[in-house]
């Protein structure tokens, strides 16, 4: 299997030249990747395209490549933080692309799709919307807005595996969801918790479940159909020996088990349906 475990920030950014277009996850300050940015100002790559919700601030962030004017073109939908962004717009120095923030969110998303483009009505009437096809659906008009295409894609995680899936936590999932896969190249170093050996991040979702006390409340939580279910099981399953977890307790083995009859009795009720 391949592992896409890196062991330094360094080694995450290989690739980045100067002129790529970057994703960059995050909202406000939540959920950044701040190491690899502080990593690409060391890096003195400069006429870079960034996608990002903001531009950081003057001091953090996105601005901190911004001081150093390695940023050619922004593609964001707030920008209001950040004074030195201001400057440099206002001046002619940075290019910048507003974009509506559900716009932004869904051309991220459709990159990530393999979906070219869509159309929505965000925009229509205002600037957003020169030079754009506009159609006509359902009696109201929409705009024309195609996938980004970015080099990287650089996202900020919450625990993650050796083959690079990804677990985001809380608010700070915002836009590393939809960059994550949206690039050419996705750089996952920035973990700001642990690395799971592969197949065990289904531990993430023990701890989740291990209250779960009956059928519904299990469907609840994770809103499964007895596809996923099934799938669930096997994970369970795979869990529950000895390759993913060395020296299991007993009271994690009866968790284990407590949880796999919950998801047996939920694929057993969906196929006698």
């Amino acid at each position: 299997m391949i592992n896409r475990k890196v062991n330094s920030v360094q080694e995450a950014l290989e690739g980045i030249e100067s002129g790529m277009t970057i994703m960059l996850g995050g909202f406000g300050l939540c959920g950044i990747p701040e190491n690899s940015i502080a990593q690409l100002v060391q890096m003195e790559v400069n006429n870079l395209t960034c996608i990002s919700n903001n531009a950081g601030v003057d001091d953090f962030g996105l601005g901190l490549l911004l001081q150093k004017r390695q940023i050619k073109k922004m593609i964001s939908s707030y920008v209001g933080e950040n004074a030195e962004f201001e400057r440099q717009m206002l001046s002619g120095e940075l290019e910048v692309e507003l974009t509506p923030q559900g716009t932004l969110a869904e051309k991220c998303r459709a990159a990530q799709a393999g979906i070219p483009a869509f159309f929505t009505p965000a925009g229509y009437g205002t600037e957003v919307a020169e030079g754009k096809e506009v159609r006509e659906f359902n009696g109201k008009m929409h705009i024309l807005e195609h996938a980004f295409k970015a080099d990287f894609a650089i996202v900020k995680a919450w625990k993650g595996d050796e083959a690079g899936n990804l677990i985001f936590k809380g608010t700070a999932r915002n836009f590393n969801a939809p960059m994550a896969g949206a690039g050419k190249i996705t750089n996952r170093f920035e973990m700001a918790s642990q690395i799971f050996r592969c197949g065990t991040s289904i531990g993430a979702n023990i701890k989740e479940a291990q209250n779960a006390e009956s059928k519904a409340d299990f469907i609840h939580k994770f809103k499964i159909s007895a596809k996923e279910a099934d799938e669930l099981q096997y994970w369970l399953e795979l869990c529950m020996k000895s390759e993913f977890y060395p020296n299991p307790s007993e009271e994690l083995l009866n968790k284990l088990k407590s949880i796999n009859l919950i998801i047996s009795k939920i694929i057993s009720s969906s196929k006698n349906k």
